[in-house]
């Protein structure tokens, strides 16, 4: 009798070396990093340019490996309940069930563990067994995975557009590192805002027409002069007869070169000379199409202009850069950032400051697909134009409206609530706004 066992307890010791190494090999294709594997191809290791053929394989290549893995472990099954059957009758049963899970320590977790730790080398190292058994199964593979898709779609449990995107698998493990405390905040904001120029236009960055300085060129020489150094800008758009027939742009070089030539004398200079050709570009324009712009057509500033052609804003080189770095502040800039804290935890928030920007200096996550600004937000949640007094809670924040001017809303109170508390979508007056 232990002569005939000995053939199934052959095949359940193969089984079980057969288990581990798919095991190790799925887990070290689908850990290893790609340029590192690209970087070991270039320097000639011996396997690499298997494992990162299998590793671009994706789905078909993990598919192959984990039906390898399931036909491994359902004959070990059958093996390992033929040995003890064949010795122990009675206990047949539960100690099949014992070294079922024996055989999954050994031959699933501690092999995936091990090529999690040196996902690298267990590729390198695996790599032609691995192209094998993709080789022998990816076809059944590929049958049993169509197979289920069309059982998923038949009973409307399989969403078509479920996966994420490359974008999303980024972001996604940017946040996770940060969690861990493997990235630091300003490495993550750049990262972050590095992926989030794919979504954003150049609406959502733009400086709006009503913070833009610009020039009349009917205005004097001398006045003009006084208003650009007023201003702090290197350039300023120039109007003639109403603000959206912008008909150039004044650069404060070109200005000061002229004011030299002309001895100081301001009344001497015709500022249409010196005026730039204004470029405009449509608001709908996607960040990184417009920062190539800028790059090829070596300028840094542009006129935003929707379909039809009314003047929404402007928008620079230094703005997208912004949306990468982080606010750039210089001798000449602003000290108020638009966002004063209070002692009482609180925030006292200017209604144009970008909720990216709260966002990124709190490790705020408040929404900003359907409006910029804070005070957009406040407007868009509470679905009507509050009156200042008014408070609301949403998103985890209370929002209380302590400035108005007309209908544009100028200062907000921002407060974190306690977890516990409910948000209620309706806000009431509230007394003692501070003005």
């Amino acid at each position: 009798m232990i002569a005939g066992l000995e053939l199934p307890a052959a095949a359940l010791v193969a089984l079980l070396l057969l288990c581990a190494m798919l095991s190790a090999a799925r887990t070290a294709l689908a850990e290893a990093s790609r340029s590192r594997l690209g970087e070991l191809q270039k320097r000639g290791m011996m396997g690499a340019a298997m494992a990162l053929a299998l590793r671009d394989g994706g789905a078909r290549s993990d598919a192959a490996l984990a039906l390898g893995q399931m036909l491994a472990v359902a004959l070990a099954g059958v093996c390992a309940y033929q040995v003890l059957n064949d010795l122990a009758p009675p206990v047949a049963g539960l100690a099949a069930v014992a070294l079922a899970a024996l055989f999954g320590l050994v031959g699933l977790l501690l092999p995936a563990a091990y090529a999690r730790q040196r996902a690298e080398r267990a590729a390198l190292a695996l790599s032609g067994a691995a192209a094998v058994a993709v080789a022998l199964l990816a076809a059944p593979a590929w049958v049993l995975d169509s197979m289920a898709g069309g059982l998923l779609r038949l009973t409307g449990s399989m969403d078509d557009d479920a996966a994420p995107s490359v974008h999303e698998e980024l972001r996604e493990t940017i946040d996770l590192h940060a969690k861990e405390g493997t990235v630091i905040k300003n490495d993550r904001d750049m990262l972050s805002g590095i992926l989030a120029m794919q979504d954003l236009t150049v609406a959502d960055i733009m400086v709006h027409r009503t913070k833009m300085t610009m020039i009349d060129s009917a205005e004097e020489p001398r006045d003009i002069v006084a208003k650009v150094l007023k201003s702090g800008h290197t350039r300023i758009p120039v109007w003639t007869e109403n603000p959206d027939n912008i008909v150039g742009v004044l650069h404060a070089k070109n200005l000061f070169a002229a004011l030299q030539k002309n001895g100081g004398d301001a009344g001497r200079i015709d500022i249409d000379d010196i005026l730039l050709p204004p470029w405009f570009v449509p608001d709908t324009r996607a960040i990184p199409d417009q920062l190539n712009a800028f790059l090829k057509r070596k300028s840094h500033f542009a006129i935003v202009v929707d379909e039809y052609g009314e003047v929404q804003g402007l928008v620079t080189l230094e703005d997208i850069i912004e949306e990468i770095v982080g606010d750039i502040k210089d001798e000449h800039d602003a000290v108020a950032s638009g966002v004063r804290p209070k002692p009482d935890g609180s925030f006292l928030v200017d209604g144009a400051v970008p909720v990216r920007d709260l966002n990124r200096s709190f490790d705020w996550s408040l929404p900003d697909e359907e409006a910029n600004t804070i005070a957009g937000l406040v407007i868009h949640e509470a679905r009507m134009i509050p009156e200042v007094g008014q408070a609301f809670n949403f998103h985890g924040f209370r929002f209380e409206i302590l400035k108005k001017r007309r209908h544009q809303i100028t200062a907000i109170r921002v407060s974190p609530l306690a977890r516990q508390a409910e948000p209620t979508p309706q806000g009431a007056p509230q007394a003692g706004a501070e003005d």
